[in-house]
């Protein structure tokens, strides 16, 4: 009897000890993707940052993986299998909302099942021309020839409709490219096109690691704040600045432009499995949150760790806002504990006089 109950008590062990380990290396095979945006943009950057400083120390394997740009990225998180996170551009996921409001079944059917998991930073929209050019304020820029980037690029998506509410109409069809950023500002040099737009968080390595050379030959256009445009295109986008700082051996000053904001986006996941590990990845976003804005890109230092009301249509990921919503309720207490008084430095004693030895006082 004591054996057959030792028996069962072993058997018991050995499956108990053999379902952790499965759901340790469950945890440790975890191998998701993340869609960014071009190989020289910040979001591939913002990307490889998320798979190092949370996704691996959350055990998900996070493949960083480069794309036209925004509304490839929706399409992605929708349909592509492994693809779990997605960043997009604010004006992209409201241009499906919208589509899918005015009656597009196929834009309700992408946008509907996906969810937010928090905002990120605003991406700065550059005007670029050649520095020879007479244009000085964005507004010059109607009836030019424009590279507004690829089709499914967020850049394609701003540019478009910026021109369009700035302008009361679409930029004409002789006067349009969709060029990639390193070709639209190659074919801007050789005077093919007037102006290339480029969407991106400053410092942007398109153009950071641009030659000095072909730097000197292009310049930003600035945004005029009393400008009837500019009061137009607020009716969607806001305004910004790209810091000299962000190119200090080419600009030699701040120039204020157009920007939109960037979220990290997933799915309605209910799978267990997928659940969890997406709650794994929201506490190490909320442990490593300090790691990214002290040592990922410097756009880190914009992201504020909160989640603020959404538009209509727009719905936070059920599972990863409770545990951020608990991640921000622990670092609100923590922050509000009182801080401990510094202990005061015992004074060093003063040398022992001639006096004080004769008479045996010093210690």
């Amino acid at each position: 009897m004591i054996r057959t109950i030792v028996a069962r008590l072993g058997t018991v062990a050995f499956a108990l000890l053999a379902t952790l380990g499965s759901a340790g290396q469950a945890h440790a095979e975890a191998h998701y993707k993340i869609v960014t945006g071009p190989e020289r943009g910040t979001y591939i950057q913002i990307g490889a940052d998320l798979a190092k400083y949370v996704a691996a120390p959350a055990g998900i394997d996070l493949e960083v993986l480069a794309s036209k740009g925004s509304a490839e990225n929706v399409q992605r998180m929708r349909y592509e299998p492994g693809v779990k996170l997605a960043l997009v551009q604010s004006d992209v996921y409201q241009a499906f909302v919208d589509m899918a409001d005015a009656g597009n079944d196929e834009a309700g059917t992408i946008i509907r099942p996906l969810r937010l998991i928090m905002p990120l930073y605003n991406e700065e929209i550059y005007f670029v021309v050649r520095a020879d050019s007479p244009m000085n304020y964005i507004q010059d820029i109607k009836g030019k020839t424009i590279s507004v980037g690829l089709i499914g690029s967020g850049t394609a998506q701003s540019g478009t409709t910026l021109y369009r509410l700035m302008f009361g109409g679409p930029i004409d069809d002789a006067n349009i490219a969709h060029l990639s950023n390193e070709d639209s500002l190659a074919q801007l040099i050789a005077k093919q096109i007037d102006v290339a737009i480029v969407v991106a968080g400053q410092p942007a390595k398109l153009f950071t690691d641009m030659n000095p050379e072909l730097l000197a030959q292009i310049k930003f256009l600035k945004l005029d704040p009393n400008a009837p445009e500019t009061v137009r295109g607020k009716q969607t986008y806001f305004t910004d600045v790209i810091h000299q700082s962000s190119y200090p051996n080419w600009l030699k000053e701040d120039v204020p432009t157009w920007t939109v904001k960037a979220y990290l986006v997933t799915y309605d996941y209910g799978m267990r499995d997928t659940v969890g590990n997406l709650d794994r990845f929201a506490d190490s976003l909320c442990t490593h949150f300090d790691d990214l804005q002290a040592r990922g890109h410097p756009k880190w230092k914009e992201v504020k760790l909160e989640l603020p009301p959404l538009s209509s249509g727009w719905k936070y990921y059920p599972p990863v806002e409770r545990h951020l919503r608990a991640c921000l309720a622990h670092r609100a207490a923590v922050a509000q504990r009182p801080q401990p008084r510094p202990v005061a430095e015992e004074k060093p004693k003063p040398a022992c006089s001639s006096e004080e030895q004769l008479l045996m006082l010093c210690k």
